[in-house]
């Protein structure tokens, strides 16, 4: 679509950056800059978030696991697992909203989390979530990127981002 589209819209300056490196610049189309709406909603939502119903620790590391390059390894996974019980356990409490693929594969693989482990929560709730938490662990690109606009600190479980802006 980028093709045939008259004017392509970027979240960033390196967005834009990558399409006029790709010769879009050169193909009688407009590029602008016009911000990111992922930053827009969660900054509104910031205000109108609430907070999950159980029990949390004052001070915690958010974590998500989802992506199949951590899933579908399982010695990565058991590495992740394994580094997420440690810090749990000395250094700051994890809680970690369990993705449900997530929860089959270490349910097979009988790993042990040993971290508040909660059920998915809707949008509100995770941004009530980032807000409050001191840090981030994450494979998801959203999460990272919200993690950002927060200004949390985030360690990004993936050999790769999308978001190379953030790192």
């Amino acid at each position: 679509t980028d093709r045939i589209s008259d004017i392509l819209f970027c979240p960033t300056d390196k967005a834009t950056e990558n399409l006029v490196n790709e010769g879009y610049g050169n193909i009688g189309c407009q590029i602008v800059k016009n911000g990111d709406v992922m930053q827009d909603a969660a900054l509104f939502y910031a205000d109108k978030c609430r907070k999950p119903n159980i029990n949390l620790p004052e001070k915690f590391v958010l974590c998500t696991v989802h992506r199949a390059e951590n899933t579908d390894d399982p010695a990565r996974l058991k590495a992740i697992v394994d580094a997420l019980n440690y810090i749990h356990k000395n250094i700051l409490p994890v809680i970690l909203p369990l993705h449900q693929r997530t929860q089959k594969v270490v349910k097979s693989l009988g790993l042990q989390l040993e971290m508040l482990v909660l059920e998915p929560v809707g949008y509100l709730e995770m941004i009530w979530l980032l807000k409050n938490c001191n840090a981030v662990v994450s494979d998801s690109g959203v999460v990272q990127k919200e993690a950002f606009f927060f200004k949390k600190p985030c360690i990004t479980m993936r050999d790769q981002t999308e978001w190379v802006e953030l790192i």
